[in-house]
């Protein structure tokens, strides 16, 4: 099945080297995964770009929490795609809602604009709108060229049957991609159920840090403490493995 692309989640440039090697078709590039991912750095960015033989689409994602933002937020939103832009990435990725967790058609219209001719994935905030069949009717007005979507569920392959209805809807209009927790046990079966062409995932493995000198009382984050000298990076074979069963269930 040569016809389905993937994307991986990734918040370093160790990371979408590890993708290109696994051979996966694009990332979605960001920064601070604990948060669900926000805009990375324009460096983090002009770096990554040069990786070879892989799309870089970037999260444009002002910080973590509801997807509500204020004039303030957006207009901060169109400058980093601008700058993305400018670094050369294949794609953005975005995702505004009203308060009652409709599609924020303004917003989403702006940033659209912002970034053609670059590809625009509305992201998992489309999880949190209350009908989402309505919501891709939104979208494919807009004219997004994909959605990331769990299904409204925590995971894909709890969602899928969601999913899979969305891809029958959606027809040609727009690529519904599911996203949330796809691993090797369950990704033949979230893609022989939702009928998808495209899948996103993460792909990390607990890294211990180099550091000899360690303080094990002082911490850098805030309450929450992820641990100081462990760090989850992409793992090329754990792609492979995400990637192999995806294929098996599409055939």
């Amino acid at each position: 099945m040569s016809d389905l692309t993937f994307e991986i989640c990734v918040d370093s440039v160790a990371g979408v080297r590890a993708a290109a090697e696994a051979g996966a078709d694009r990332v979605e590039l960001c920064a601070d995964l604990l948060e669900g991912g926000i805009t990375p750095s324009l460096g983090t960015i002009l770096v990554a770009r040069k990786v070879l033989d892989i799309k870089v689409h970037v999260i444009i994602r002002p910080r973590g929490g509801d997807f509500l933002y204020d004039e303030d937020e957006i207009a901060a939103m169109e400058a980093d795609i601008a700058s993305a832009k400018s670094a050369g990435v294949d794609g953005v990725v975005i995702g505004v809602l009203e308060r009652d967790g409709r599609v924020n058609v303004a917003a989403t219209e702006r940033l659209i604009a912002r970034a053609r001719p670059a590809s625009v994935t509305f992201h998992r905030a489309f999880d949190m709108t209350p009908e989402p069949l309505i919501a891709l009717e939104t979208l494919c007005e807009l004219g997004v060229d994909r959605i990331l979507t769990s299904g409204q569920e925590a995971t894909a392959f709890e969602g899928a049957n969601l999913i899979a209805e969305l891809v029958k809807a959606a027809r040609d209009r727009v690529i519904i991609m599911p996203g949330g927790g796809i691993t090797p046990r369950n990704a033949s079966r979230v893609a022989a159920i939702t009928g998808a062409s495209e899948f996103h995932f993460a792909a990390r493995v607990a890294v211990a840090s180099p550091m000899r000198f360690r303080r094990a009382d002082v911490f850098m984050g805030g309450e929450l403490r992820p641990p100081e000298y462990e760090r989850l990076e992409t793992s090329a074979s754990a792609v492979g493995a995400v990637m192999q069963a995806a294929r098996r269930g599409a055939r």
